[in-house]
């Protein structure tokens, strides 16, 4: 029997590869000779980078950076095992979390660093990205991102722009004359669930300004800028970008790189799903069961996360599909509809989330090796 370990992280606790290390130690505590193949997960949200890192054996680096407010911080990204492509959280630089309730004000705040992460991986010659955009403090329309690679957006006296969302307003005209050489041989795979435009009611400042910190005001002030920032690229590049599906996520960001880099939206799992060549490896390796997991199942699950993506392949390969969580709550029809054989909770008891948490790994192994027994014996 040959069993597919591919879950996601159980954020919090545990980083996908120690989740299916965990389940493929309960496996074979059952049945030492099952063939295990161990492949760490994502959905293109947090812990992608580490998780794509972990399924390619590649690594991480440690660069210096600035965060959202432009202080100087330590940040990562990571290479994978071939050593081509660089995957970049905007959130490890630029990132919402990076920050104290009172700092936040996206009037002010930069994807500076994220583009310095990038500049760092052009400069080692990595011409294949991909860019997770969850969790930003901005809403600057990438521009932040896009000066650390040389872009100059300058104002009606051909200064440049200070960094933060509310100078956009002030943009009269972009000069690429400095862009690193680089970036014009560099492809950009963007993970991007949301499908917010760029501008308008539905637009990035509209619907994520106010969790970033900015008042009514700003709000309109904001979406104000990212209007005319789009009608400068229009003018310019001959490119719309205005209501562009998913141009709006990360205040914006995604509608820049768009405008300015060989850039392409892909949804989160779908992205990774091909860039691990999971559907490949499901033909390849003759797969007779999938296990995956993450921390929360639940109705929600259903749209659009790991074990979502998987159970869609799963049912088009017919390969039943066993998900543990650290907890299973509501209603999952929708997951049995996409292919779903069974979901399981790795708790025994009534415990606290922090007892949870801590002993995660322990709890993991524990249920896989009762599910496997079910599964052995049943199959026996």
């Amino acid at each position: 029997m040959k069993v597919l370990i591919a879950p996601d992280s159980f954020k919090g606790s545990t980083d996908a590869l120690s989740v299916a290390q965990a389940i493929e130690k309960g496996i074979l505590k059952v049945s030492p000779e099952t063939d295990t193949v161990i492949l760490p997960m994502a959905d293109g949200g947090e812990g992608t980078m580490i998780n794509l890192v972990q399924a390619t054996e590649g690594h991480v680096v440690d660069v210096q950076s600035v965060d959202p407010l432009n202080r100087a911080i330590k940040s990562k990204y990571g290479i994978t095992g071939d050593g081509k492509t660089a995957i970049i959280e905007l959130a490890t630089s630029s990132g919402i979390d990076l920050l104290k309730d009172d700092e936040l004000n996206p009037m002010i705040t930069t994807t500076y660093g994220t583009g310095l992460l990038i500049k760092d991986a052009l400069a080692q010659g990595i011409k294949d990205f991909i860019i997770c955009l969850g969790g930003s403090a901005t809403n600057d329309a990438g521009v932040g991102l896009l000066q650390a690679l040389g872009y100059q957006f300058l104002d009606e006296n051909g200064l440049p722009l200070e960094l933060g969302g509310q100078y956009i307003n002030r943009l009269a005209t972009i000069d690429e004359r400095k862009v690193m050489p680089e970036v014009k041989d560099a492809n950009f795979e963007i993970a991007c669930d949301v499908t917010n435009p760029f501008i308008g009611a539905n637009g990035a400042s509209y619907i994520f300004g106010a969790q970033k910190g900015a008042t009514k005001e700003m709000i309109k002030s904001l979406d104000n800028g990212l209007e005319h920032f789009a009608n400068i690229v229009e003018k310019q590049k001959s490119m719309s970008i205005h209501y562009i599906e998913g141009a709006g996520a990360a205040g914006g960001t995604a509608g820049g790189m768009l405008a300015f880099l060989n850039a392409e939206l892909k949804r989160g799992i779908e992205l990774v799903v091909d860039f691990v060549k999971f559907r490949d490896l499901l033909k390849q390796e003759q797969i007779d069961l999938i296990i995956t997991g993450e921390g929360k199942i639940d109705g929600q699950t259903a749209g659009g996360k790991v074990i979502s993506g998987i159970c869609q392949l799963a049912k088009e390969n017919d390969i039943p599909t066993i998900a543990l969580g650290g907890s299973v709550e509501g209603e999952l029809s929708e997951l049995y509809t996409q292919g779903l054989t069974a979901a399981f909770s790795i708790t025994n008891g009534p415990m606290n989330l922090n007892d949870a948490m801590t002993n995660s790994a322990y709890l993991i192994e524990r249920q896989a090796e009762q599910v496997f027994r079910t599964l052995i014996r049943n199959i026996k």
